[in-house]
C-alpha cells in the first residue's frame, strides 16, 4: 500500500530531520541527507519512523554492507 503523497511531503527523518523519499516499491522511506541515509519500513502504508527500527529496515531492504 503506497504512502499518501501529502504525508510523504511533510515526513522527515527522526534522526537528522532531512526529507524522506520512498523507494520504487514504497516498502521503505530513505533519508535524503547524504551523511545519514537511514531507511525506515512502511507497513500497511504506514511509515514506521522509529530510529531503533532503522537497522531492521536496512537489513530487510539489503542496504547493509556485509
Amino acid at each position: 500500500m503506497p504512502v499518501d503523497s501529502r504525508l510523504l511531503n511533510i515526513l522527515a527523518c527522526p534522526v537528522c530531520t532531512a526529507p524522506l523519499r520512498a523507494d520504487d516499491r514504497e516498502t521503505s522511506l530513505t533519508c535524503g541527507e547524504a551523511g545519514c541515509g537511514r531507511s525506515y519500513p512502511v507497513v500497511g502504508g504506514i511509515p514506521v519512523l522509529i530510529a531503533d527500527e532503522e537497522l531492521a529496515a536496512a537489513s530487510v531492504s539489503g542496504s547493509l554492507d556485509s
